[in-house]
């Protein structure tokens, strides 16, 4: 959720042309199949992250949860889309592996199989995150989660994490509601901002919500989560039939989430990189990653042989071949959230397509916040338009 180099987004938008009987065929929601893969991607990634909920239990694996996440995209899309086209498989599979980020670790934390057993406890918070793809049509889903907990609108949970969960919602909502045609990114960062300093709550520097294309996960259209000096993006307008992910994360802490020691498992071909690799365990990992993984983002738990993996990613990343997505934490004791999902411009309005309501219920939540009337105003915008009576039939009436 770093920021990218615009080469590289560009180089990968270049990777992955579709020609259709000799001609570039749309790859935006205009092209009915185009927004039917991004739909069926988007129900896999729900089905899953439903699948990963249920096995976030008092002392589960978060190993263990990160594998049963990726087995489970494989299998649900290697039973769709099964006809070839041209002769030629469509591709599917897993756009970001599943990881389990627990408390004060915001996200990128998908242990390795060698890696020592980390087991869920009452209380936890944790953070699910994923994204499928098929035939390079991603849909990404996050959720946050209390082990243990089961809050309802008979029982819901108040405090700082009834707070935080409460401000969560509203800030997804708020995003779904700002991405429409005409409005701004610019736009929909002031009002996300709005949302965090009504809650009392910190939204987390250097998160960014990406446009999505074809194989690319992070477009050039970029929305900041958090207005920050250090980080500035291009403004630019929504438009129809656009495809976004869009990233929500909040802290009680200072909302500055950095790296630790922890080694980084989740990387990103660098496709406009190249490189004469020196050692035969960085060889082997660049070979699986060019075969298996050549725009999207991968776990070193997918390689084959995982132990040449942690060897040879040293160099690939010493020389830029590969991009880190390193876990990122805040201070022990903070209460971290973070959502996402994937959302459509469509003509008819815009589409949540991930995460949503089948996973939140707002009611299980409390705070003592009233919210300002410029948030409930965004709030009750419509979010699908009206369909329009035909002119024959007012001339009728």
């Amino acid at each position: 959720h770093q920021s990218f180099k615009k080469d590289r987004t560009m180089a990968a938008e270049e990777a992955a042309p579709v020609v259709d009987d000799g001609e570039e065929a749309e790859l935006d929601c205009a092209n009915s199949d185009v927004c039917t893969k991004y739909r069926e991607a988007g129900k896999i990634a729900n089905k899953v992250l439903e699948g990963v909920v249920q096995q976030c239990t008092v002392g589960a694996s978060a190993k263990d949860i990160c594998t049963f996440g990726d087995t489970v995209i494989g299998s649900l899309t290697a039973g769709i889309y099964q006809k070839k086209v041209n002769g030629v498989a469509v591709e599917k599979g897993c756009a970001f592996p599943t990881c389990i980020s627990l408390n004060e670790c915001l996200c990128h934390n998908s242990p390795l199989s060698s890696d020592p057993a980390v087991l869920l406890a009452e209380g936890d918070v944790v953070k699910i995150d994923l994204g499928v793809h098929i035939d390079g049509f991603i849909a990404v889903v996050a959720h946050t989660m209390v082990v243990g907990a089961e809050p309802s609108a008979e029982t819901p949970t108040d405090g700082p994490l009834g707070n935080i969960m409460t401000a969560s919602h509203i800030a997804s909502e708020v995003a779904t509601k700002m991405i429409r045609p005409g409005n701004t990114n610019q736009q929909v960062t002031s009002a996300l901002g709005k949302v965090a300093e009504t809650f009392g709550v910190n939204l987390c520097a250097g998160v960014l919500s990406h446009q999505m294309k074809r194989y690319v996960i992070d477009g050039n259209k970029v929305i900041l989560l958090k207005e920050d000096q250090d980080q500035k993006v291009d403004d630019f307008v929504f438009e129809v039939n656009e495809t976004y992910s869009v990233d929500i994360a909040l802290s009680t802490g200072e909302g500055k989430p950095r790296p630790q020691e922890h080694r980084t498992t989740v990387f990103k071909r660098a496709v406009d990189k190249s490189y004469r690799l020196k050692m035969k365990a960085s060889r082997y990992l660049l070979t699986q990653v060019n075969t298996n993984f050549p725009t999207l983002p991968f776990t070193l738990r997918a390689m084959e042989d995982e132990k040449q993996a942690r060897m040879g990613v040293v160099e690939c990343v010493k020389h830029e071949l590969v991009h880190p997505y390193p876990a990122l934490y805040e201070r022990p004791g903070d209460v971290v959230t973070h959502f996402k999902f994937t959302v459509l411009i469509l003509p008819s309005g815009t589409a949540r397509i991930t995460g949503g309501a089948e996973f939140f219920n707002p009611a299980a939540y409390s705070s003592e916040v009233t919210i300002d009337e410029e948030t409930n105003a965004i709030l009750a915008m419509a979010g699908k338009k009206k369909k329009k009576r035909s002119k024959k039939k007012k001339a009728d009436e």
